[in-house]
């Protein structure tokens, strides 16, 4: 899911470069609401994992 934040943020950033505004707005908005689901993910997925625990041997 970062690869895809990544990958729509270039294309922003080369849309933005060539003058397409509005492809640029759109791709920076994909990445940015991507990116942010990708950070509740991993913080979920840290958080049930520390609750989890495993035994120590």
């Amino acid at each position: 899911m970062l690869r895809l934040a990544l990958a729509f943020f270039i294309v922003a950033l080369i849309a933005a470069v060539f003058g397409f505004g509005g492809i640029a707005a759109g791709a920076a908005s994909i990445a940015k609401i991507l990116f942010f689901v990708f950070v509740v993910l991993f913080l979920l997925s840290l958080v049930f994992g520390l609750v989890r625990g495993k035994p120590v041997v």
